[in-house]
């Protein structure tokens, strides 16, 4: 989207109430309009007074940000992040090490490819990233195939739990990694919104308030793995893990 309906967006989303803005792509990095960058719509929205400003990036090009947040997208280790997006590990791995944010943090989309490698990478990512979160490959249209069956998942979620546990730097609360296993948390969708470009007119912005599959596709609640849903409901209905997991990755402790 221009700028100009980034900007809007941020208005809209003001106005409907958010507070916390984490600006995805695409490739958030790549984005230019004119002379204005990325760098720019961050500047924009801490100016309208959002709280807390994060980025989820591919991690393939210099992670170089004032965001207070950051979150690089792995796929699995190796082999299995570069099944599914080509030869970039390396280069992935070099600007980890070269960014300076104080809030690293590395989110994994668990899908049948990778699931099993999620022990070794909690290991591997420890002192590499300040923080690790999850969330499942929902089934979309002609990729059910990848959804993790709930055998392997609720295995890999006790693993992740016991790895929690022994101080391994998973931010999800235990409450949402054990609520995942049936999905039996009370879902507030209304405390999520998305923006995204116009189908219709690229000089603004369309701005979905509720679920994230509003409008991409049918939502199967019982299937659902959107770990921040769950942990954002849970935190609404004040299970004081995930209030401690939006303390931590947040940093509401920290600078207002």
């Amino acid at each position: 989207m221009s700028f100009g309906a980034a900007l809007g967006a941020l208005d809209d989303l003001r106005r409907a109430g958010c507070r916390l803005l984490i600006i995805e792509g695409g490739e958030p990095f790549l984005w230019r309009d004119g002379s204005k960058s990325l760098e720019d719509v961050v500047q924009a929205a801490r100016g309208r007074g959002f709280a807390r400003v994060g980025i989820t990036t591919n991690g393939t090009l210099p992670i170089e940000t004032s965001a207070d947040m950051v979150w690089v997208s792995l796929d699995g280790m190796q082999a299995a992040h570069e099944a599914n997006r080509g030869p970039c590990w390396d280069r992935i791995m070099a600007n980890l090490a070269a960014c300076s944010s104080p809030k690293l943090y590395a989110q994994v989309t668990i899908n049948r490819t990778n699931w099993a490698d999620l022990p070794e990478m909690v290991s591997f990512l420890t002192g590499r990233v300040q923080g690790i979160t999850v969330q499942f490959f929902y089934p979309y249209p002609e990729s059910e195939d990848l959804w993790l069956p709930w055998a392997e998942r609720r295995l890999l979620l006790e693993q992740m739990r016991v790895l929690k546990r022994q101080g391994y730097p998973l931010l999800d609360s235990d409450r949402a990694l054990s609520g995942l296993g049936d999905n039996r948390w009370r879902c507030h969708d209304w405390l999520i919104a998305n923006a995204e470009p116009h189908p219709d007119d690229p000089g603004r912005a369309q701005v979905h308030y509720g679920c994230y599959l509003k409008g991409r596709a049918a939502a199967d609640c019982q299937r659902c793995g959107f770990t921040a849903h769950a942990e954002l409901s849970l935190a609404y209905d004040l299970h004081p893990g995930a209030i401690w997991t939006g303390q931590q990755v947040f940093n509401f402790l920290g600078r207002a």
